[in-house]
């Protein structure tokens, strides 16, 4: 039997999340990680991999033939920044999940998704690019996670939940059926989402309550 060849790759990134990309590349057999891209790493290597440089290395990197990305920050914002600087030099963002996860054959996974260790993405679920779906995460049918949106570990949403571009789910929290969160919202770990929740806002709480007051006009 012919043995796949690897891809190579160059990861977005140098702390935290990265090295939980990492190993997901490693673990995936698929992908050859060529280096990391970083502006202020913490050292020359992290898992092993090296460091190649700041955000400037990226057209050599492309120009060497690497042309897959994977933007390995944990930021919202940034990471949707930087992603579309990525595809703006060239680079494929291909959605990386881990093997122990269970996606849909039905549901949908944009350019730069991840999907890590143990997560469910349920049938005709629709995941935005950029967006991460993060450990033992489940989305139930017909989710929906805007651009560069966060779910974050151990986070149960149920049917037709929506959440907005760079929204971030906290740790260990509980969205019921039907809930529409907004874009650029916090919620705070472990709280139970039970109504709607408009952009911008901070909550957190059972049930999730606002956690600041919006600014006066």
């Amino acid at each position: 039997m012919k043995k796949t060849l690897s891809r190579r790759i160059v990861v977005v990134g140098a702390g935290g999340h990265a090295k939980v990309v990492i190993e997901l590349l490693q673990v995936s057999g698929t992908w050859d990680i060529v280096g990391l891209v970083d502006p202020s790493p913490a050292g020359d290597a992290v898992l092993g991999v090296p460091v190649l440089g700041g955000d400037e290395v990226l057209p050599d990197v492309l120009a060497g033939g690497v042309s897959s990305a994977v933007i390995a920050l944990g930021g919202n914002r940034l990471r949707e920044r930087l992603g579309r600087r990525a595809q703006a030099l060239g680079f494929d963002l291909p959605a990386i999940v881990h093997p122990s996860a269970l996606v849909s054959p039905s549901s949908r996974l944009g350019a730069g998704v991840v999907v890590m260790a143990r997560a469910v993405v349920g049938t005709e679920a629709f995941i935005s690019d950029l967006a991460i779906v993060n450990t033992g995460a489940v989305l139930d049918h017909d989710n929906f996670v805007g651009i560069a949106g966060h779910v974050a570990p151990g986070c149960a949403l149920a049917g037709n939940v929506s959440v907005g571009d760079r929204t971030l789910v906290g740790v260990g929290s509980a969205v019921r059926p039907q809930v529409r969160i907004g874009a650029d919202v916090v919620v705070g770990a472990g709280s139970a989402v039970v109504a709607d929740v408009p952009n911008g806002a901070m909550i957190g709480g059972v049930p999730a309550r606002p956690l600041r007051k919006k600014e006066s006009a």
